[in-house]
């Protein structure tokens, strides 16, 4: 079955992002090309989108969308198969020096599930958990899982997963490993399990969750990768020039945070949310995942005052 993908605060992100039809945006994180086509719609024929994704499958659906559009008036359309971190040196390439409005929806879409790298716990399949191709990925999660430390291992599962049972995970793994290598999705699952107590086990969210999650952000250096995307997007934003930024956890939204406090201390702007904001009770009851949602807009501009951003009432997180 095809994967079916629904983007997050489609509505709220596209509107926080006030587009006009000459903007030149760049969408950092194609995945389900829901924000890529609500935000290509929005463009005129002097607007310029650029769309980039890690995954070629996720750049295909970018270049069916744009494909569809039969505008006589559609904006230019670059798609990029490269991780957002490398922003200056793709927009360097295409000739561009500034942006308007940028969108980085930090979630993994469902197609990731279906795509048979390792990132789902509910299928037994090769243990990769790369965006791109593993083959030019410079590690896998099997890599990880089977060559480092069990102190680094419990520290990864920690520090990016958040998980209370990091240690006696950890060491689980190291056990399981010095018998035969871990390779297969199902086979971190049970060792997660036999690290776990039953009671555990029983919650409404697999053990599994926070392994895999630490492993596949550590896989793809997802904490890096937004700390050198979002400094790229900062400094090509152009006066009032707006970027949004869709996170999913906590460790996220803090450099996100972060970061925009940072600019806006420099004078490089204003923070347009004051408190990050979450999809309404309609959205999370119609797709459980956007919960953990949270959004944050940033402008390059010198008010201290701006007007206010959005045309109706938000539910704030």
């Amino acid at each position: 079955m095809e994967a079916s993908h629904e983007s997050v605060l489609l509505v709220e992100a596209v509107e926080a992002l006030a587009l006009s039809k000459n903007d030149t945006v760049v969408d950092t994180t194609v995945g389900g090309a829901g924000h890529f086509r609500s935000i290509l719609d929005h463009l005129g024929s002097d607007g310029i989108l650029v769309g980039i994704d890690a995954d070629a499958e996720a750049i295909g659906r970018a270049r069916e969308a744009a494909r569809e559009d039969a505008r006589t008036d559609r904006p230019t359309v670059h798609l990029i198969e490269d991780n957002f971190r490398n922003l200056s040196r793709i927009l360097a390439r295409l000739g561009i020096g500034s942006i308007t409005k940028a969108l980085f929806d930090l979630g993994w879409s469902a197609y990731h599930l279906e795509s048979g790298r390792g990132f789902s716990f509910r299928v037994d399949e090769p243990l990769l958990m790369t965006y791109g191709s593993p083959e030019s990925a410079p590690k896998t999660a099997a890599d990880v899982v089977n060559s480092c430390t069990e102190s680094e291992l419990a520290d990864i599962l920690f520090t990016l997963g958040e998980e209370r049972f990091a240690r006696p995970i950890a060491r689980e793994i190291v056990r399981v490993r010095r018998g035969k290598r871990i390779v297969s999705t199902q086979g971190l699952v049970d060792a997660v399990l036999a690290a776990t107590p039953a009671w555990y086990q029983h919650r409404r969210i697999h053990p599994a969750t926070k392994t895999f999650q630490a492993l596949r952000m550590y896989v793809n250096d997802e904490l890096e990768a937004l700390r050198e995307g979002l400094s790229a997007t900062l400094s090509a934003l152009s006066p009032r020039g707006r970027v949004a930024v869709i996170t999913f956890h906590s460790i996220e939204d803090r450099i996100v945070k972060g970061m925009f406090r940072d600019a806006m201390h420099a004078g490089q702007g204003v923070v347009l949310t004051k408190k990050p904001l979450a999809p309404s009770p309609a959205e999370t009851a119609r797709n459980p995942r956007s919960r953990s949602a949270k959004l944050r807009v940033f402008e390059r501009s010198d008010v201290r005052d701006p007007a206010p951003v959005f045309g109706r009432t938000m539910t704030y997180a």
